[in-house]
């Protein structure tokens, strides 16, 4: 009778300690690299955030970014041209040129109007009937405006006497354009900001 052989089990433990140690490396480089990729993602994460910080604060607290409405700054502003202006600044001067929202006699929500300050807090305004702009009864010499400063009958009334945060503020086109003619004077609350550059609409 012949005799059958039967072979021996598989001893799992018979493993050489070189090739155990083999594969606790390679699982220890995938649980690296694994770790690797979520640091990675992790960064990403961090630096959009951030970016999107930067253009909020940028774009929404310091700076704005808007296209002008109308004709009624022309020659200087274009309809469509883009203008940046400056947010944190309500201090404005005489000649700064704005962005205001404004509540207007026809329209009880809130417009906005590009406008170049002609008066601030405490000065007195006229228009007189010969289209002259006075500023405490000084006579007003605008060399950029080439249009007469009309009054709008049966809106604002002269003189007028700007109060504290108060502006007076006037279209660089004076036939026609939307300003405290029509509206009357400008609070602090109701300024944008003051414009700090403009691109033209044809050379975009």
């Amino acid at each position: 009778m012949s005799e059958e052989k039967i072979a021996p089990p598989l001893d799992t433990a018979s493993k050489t300690p070189e090739s155990a140690e083999s594969g606790e490396r390679r699982i220890r480089k995938k649980l690296r690299r694994a770790e690797s990729g979520v640091r990675e993602y992790q960064t990403l994460l961090i630096r959009l955030a951030a970016l999107l910080l930067v253009i909020w604060l940028l774009f929404f607290q310091i700076v704005g970014l808007t296209h002008m409405p109308n004709g009624d700054m022309s020659p200087r502003l274009d309809a469509g041209d883009l203008v940046l202006f400056y947010r944190l600044d309500k201090n404005v001067e005489a000649q700064d040129v704005i962005v205001i929202e404004k509540v207007t006699p026809d329209n009880p929500q809130k417009q906005l109007f590009i406008c170049r300050v002609a008066a601030v807090s405490g000065d007195t305004v006229e228009i007189t009937d010969t289209e002259q702009l006075k500023v405490n009864e000084i006579p007003v010499l605008e060399q950029n405006i080439f249009y007469p400063t009309s009054r709008y009958v049966g809106f604002t009334e002269y003189p007028l006497k700007l109060e504290e945060g108060e502006c007076f503020v006037l279209a660089d086109n004076r036939v026609g354009g939307t300003d405290s003619r029509y509206f009357g004077a400008v609070d602090k609350s109701e300024i944008l900001g003051t414009v700090i550059t403009i691109v033209r609409r044809n050379g975009l």
